[in-house]
């Protein structure tokens, strides 16, 4: 997993490094084929921004959220970017599967 960092208005620290990345750890735990990942952590007057930018195998997944504080944007955007990877992941498996097809239908 390629995972860049980076701020607008906002010098991006160690700790807040560490905090996303431990945060989007748990992507890779659901969904081994991630390619590259690009967060962009940004301030504006009162509010917090998080966007990240998720390049799967087959499909890009984009999550934005706004908060006062900026770690619990990131927590916000952790859960978010779970849940998609989490739908897109099982409508992958539920394709794969198909259907079984009855070829004839006996009525008594």
């Amino acid at each position: 997993m390629n995972l860049q960092v980076s701020g607008h208005h906002l010098e991006i620290t160690p700790a807040l490094r560490d905090y996303v990345t431990a945060k989007l750890e748990r992507i890779t735990r659901h969904f081994d084929n991630v390619i590259d990942v690009n967060v962009i952590l940004s301030v504006e007057k009162l509010k917090q921004k998080a966007e990240v930018t998720v390049h799967l195998a087959g499909k890009d997944v984009y999550v934005e959220t706004v908060d006062e504080d900026l770690y619990a944007a990131v927590d916000a955007l952790a859960d978010k970017l779970e849940r998609q990877v989490q739908k897109y992941k099982q409508k992958l498996q539920d394709h794969h599967r198909g259907s079984k097809i009855i070829d004839h239908i006996v009525v008594e």
